[in-house]
């Protein structure tokens, strides 16, 4: 966890081996992505590709080469909205 402190993303990176590691006997009839997100942003590599991809066929889909951005601004404020609740419960009612 020292590491956390000091390197963006890794903290991301180490939930998402975490994740990776629980779900290993995971079906073959089923694709297993992990996607890990930090409070401020950094998502793990693994995941950051699999939402660009995404977002990329999302844009071939709908037509609008802006559906990349969309998905991560959408995945920002889904962050931003999950940390204020957070902050809201964490006070003494």
């Amino acid at each position: 966890m020292v590491t956390a402190a000091r390197v963006a993303g890794s903290a991301a990176e180490g939930a998402a081996a975490r994740k990776s590691a629980k779900y290993t006997d995971i079906e073959t009839n089923y694709v297993f992505q992990s996607i890990a997100v930090e409070s401020l942003g950094p998502v793990n590599a693994s995941g950051c590709a699999f939402l660009s991809k995404l977002g990329r066929k999302l844009s071939t889909h709908f037509g609008d080469d802006r559906e990349t951005s969309f998905l991560f601004q959408r995945l920002s404020i889904l962050i931003q909205r999950f940390n204020a609740i957070l902050l809201l419960d964490s006070f003494v009612k």
